[in-house]
């Protein structure tokens, strides 16, 4: 007779999702598959889990993370009768300067960088309110006699400006490792060192805007697990240094990073709190904020708010002076941008496709990523609606940016076009962009 006895936790928390066996299976996959590393779980897998066979340690947080999506709330590894998950249940959290400095070192390891890519994503995760940490995070000087003043702040902000400009130019796989360099080999020290009251403030705040910034290219790069630490690094710096503007615009990057993986009603609750955390936002933060919200009521359907939260953008927009912030800027490409969004939502491809080509034609010729991005959204957009013609033109506009670009998203966009385009080959038009796509491939795999 077997010692082993039922999971009484992991069947509570099943029974309270109201799934069948089949249904929990099929959500793990799920994200597994979002993580990248796809799973085939089958009912009687669930079966046994429930039964008390201990599922594999890589299996369990997927499971966990299934069950919280569908229950709405955090669960933990002991909720589950899991045994503590490897590294994240220890019970201490370390210091935020600690923090970072790991994680920085970790992403600019090579052969840990694909280990950092799968960590998965918590859709449920709480996310801290401002007032809430204001007062209570604090990154604090050693003791060492190192001391820091306005320039090493001014040193810290200007590469922040240069590595948002790499990324324009040359795309997030160039540009990260550099950002998780500069973290680690100088912010770790400059937040360790001695300064005045408000230089500190100044240091943390210019902090989180690179922190942030990081956090958005993990994030563009696929890496979403590893993308929402940095935001919620970035979130804890922008309260230590009382910057509202940066903790909003990072609650924003995570409303985006929402509605990328799907989670609609998730992507419009954190887009709605980016925007109430800054009631007195200057027009182009407003209207930053208000286009994620537009986007967020798409996604969930609402018609009506999504349209009038475009109104709201555009009249905010108007308004705003001829500067555009390197970092979370908010210009016309980016407006119309997400017109196109919200129309594809509702189910207007013709017209996501029009906002599109407006967006690439007011889009700064330097953001060669931007514009990959949208043009890969556009070529998809021209098959969709029957325009073969058109979408083997905008392939080739990709292309030209894509052969000068180290991106995962841009990858992915690539990919999709030897698939999509495999099928029409017999076409003069579509033979020329698969052969150059193919030529491209092997150009950049030597």
């Amino acid at each position: 007779m077997s010692g082993r006895h039922q999971n009484e936790g992991l069947t509570r928390l099943y029974r309270e999702s109201g799934w069948t066996l089949r249904q929990l299976a099929q959500e793990v996959n799920k994200v597994g598959t979002e993580r990248g590393t796809p799973t085939r779980y089958q009912a009687p897998s669930v079966h046994q889990w429930l039964d008390g066979h201990l599922p594999k340690e890589a299996a369990r947080p997927l499971i966990l993370e299934a069950l919280a999506r569908r229950l709405r709330r955090p669960v933990t590894a002991a909720e589950a009768g899991f045994p503590p998950l490897t590294g994240q249940e220890s019970g201490t959290e370390p210091g935020m300067v600690e923090d970072l400095v790991t994680m920085g070192r970790e992403d600019m390891d090579p052969s840990r960088r694909k280990v950092l890519a799968a960590s998965l994503y918590a859709a449920a995760l709480p996310v801290p309110a401002y007032a809430d940490l204001v007062g209570r995070t604090r990154a604090g000087a050693t003791g060492r006699n190192a001391r820091i003043g306005a320039g090493e702040v001014a040193t810290v902000r200007t590469m922040t400006e240069c590595i948002a400009d790499i990324l324009d130019e040359l795309g997030g796989g160039h540009a990260r490792p550099m950002a998780a360099a500069f973290l680690v080999n100088t912010v770790g020290p400059y937040l360790r060192a001695q300064a005045s009251e408000p230089v500190r403030k100044d240091l943390l705040s210019a902090v989180s805007d690179l922190v942030y910034l990081t956090g958005w290219m993990a994030m563009y790069e696929r890496a979403h697990g590893l993308g929402q630490r940095y935001y919620l690094q970035a979130l804890k710096f922008a309260a230590a240094g009382e910057d509202h503007v940066t903790y909003c615009r990072t609650l924003r990057g995570m409303a985006l990073q929402a509605a990328n993986l799907k989670h609609s009603g998730r992507a419009l609750s954190l887009a709605d709190a980016a925007a109430e955390a800054a009631p007195l936002a200057g027009p182009r933060l407003h209207a930053f904020l208000a286009g994620q919200q537009a986007q967020g009521a798409a996604l969930v359907g609402d018609k009506r708010l999504a349209f009038a939260r475009l109104a709201e953008t555009e009249a905010a927009l108007s308004k705003a002076d001829g500067r555009r912030d390197a970092i979370g800027g908010y210009d016309q490409a980016a407006y119309l941008f997400h017109v196109s969004g919200v129309r594809y939502a509702l189910g207007d491809v013709h017209g996501s496709i029009t906002s599109l080509r407006e967006s690439n034609r007011v889009r700064p010729p330097v953001e060669k990523q931007g514009r990959a991005h949208a043009n890969g959204l556009l070529a998809q957009r021209q098959l969709e609606a029957g325009h073969l013609e058109a979408a083997c033109a905008t392939w080739q506009s990709f292309l030209d940016d894509y052969e000068h670009l180290s991106s995962s998203r841009a990858d992915e966009h690539f990919d999709t076009l030897r698939t999509t385009l495999r099928p029409y080959v017999a076409h003069p038009g579509a033979r020329q962009v698969h052969d150059r796509a193919r030529q491209l491939a092997r150009l950049k795999a030597a």
